[in-house]
């Protein structure tokens, strides 16, 4: 597949270097412009283009920048884009370490990813948001192998959904369907479903849990969850892009 990717940090750069690696053509952009992607492109091996030529290659899109950058990009960023075309949302919301607080996520009302699709103008797919980059480029497994990870996949149309998660499994891990994206919740910072990297009767076990709709209770107890990781993360000196 044609796949273009906007954001070249740890977890673009992770998805290029895997999606080469299994043939698909794919196209990445930062906000600097491709002649900044040089080392990039050697790295991964993707061609280094502008966030509109990334957007307009893919077959499937994928966004994956700072939360915080997300209404920086062009309002017509997918004017050309066909209306089956996946775009994939992997953002998550740091307050402290990099995003400053933002009201409309702080309230619980809108997922990171229902913000984003409203930024966008376009629906997305929430995914590759719960994972490390460094296990996303290394830990994927092929099917039935016991110990392999599994993958959240959200959103609220069905066809692009399965898209998406035909590219997970491609990619070596067992993709779990999580609902609407109203209910991405479940795998954001803060959850038991963070970076666990649970197989997929677990992470089916663990949202049938959760159930769909968020309580305040849980709002508020995956608030001080996230808020106790970006202060150790911090004392460790992590930064992020």
């Amino acid at each position: 597949m044609n796949i273009g990717i906007i954001g070249a940090g740890h977890i673009g750069s992770a998805l290029a270097i895997r999606l080469v690696s299994l043939g698909h053509s794919v196209y990445i952009a930062n906000s600097r412009g491709p002649e900044t992607l040089k080392d990039v492109a050697q790295k991964t091996g993707a061609k280094p283009v502008t966030v509109q030529e990334a957007a307009r290659h893919g077959e499937i899109i994928v966004v994956t920048i700072p939360l915080k950058n997300i209404p920086d990009l062009p309002k017509d960023l997918f004017a050309n884009v066909a209306a089956d075309v996946p775009v994939i949302d992997t953002s998550n919301y740091y307050p402290m370490l990099r995003d400053g607080q933002m009201p409309e996520l702080e309230t619980g009302e809108l997922t990171e990813s229902e913000w984003v699709q409203q930024h966008l103008g376009r629906p997305v797919v929430k995914v590759f948001n719960n994972i490390y980059a460094e296990h996303l480029q290394n830990k994927g497994l092929p099917a039935g192998t016991p110990g392999r990870i599994s993958l959240p996949v959200a959103g609220d149309d069905a066809v692009t959904k399965q898209k998406v998660m035909a590219l997970v499994q491609e990619l070596g891990f067992d993709a779990v369907d999580n609902g609407s994206l109203h209910e991405s919740w479940r795998q954001q910072p803060g959850t038991p479903s963070y970076g666990a990297d649970l197989p997929a009767d677990k992470l089916r076990e663990h949202f049938t849990s959760l159930g769909p709709r968020r309580t305040e209770a849980q709002h508020a107890e995956y608030l001080a969850n996230h808020a106790k990781q970006e202060q150790a993360m911090a004392a460790q000196g992590i930064k992020l892009k």
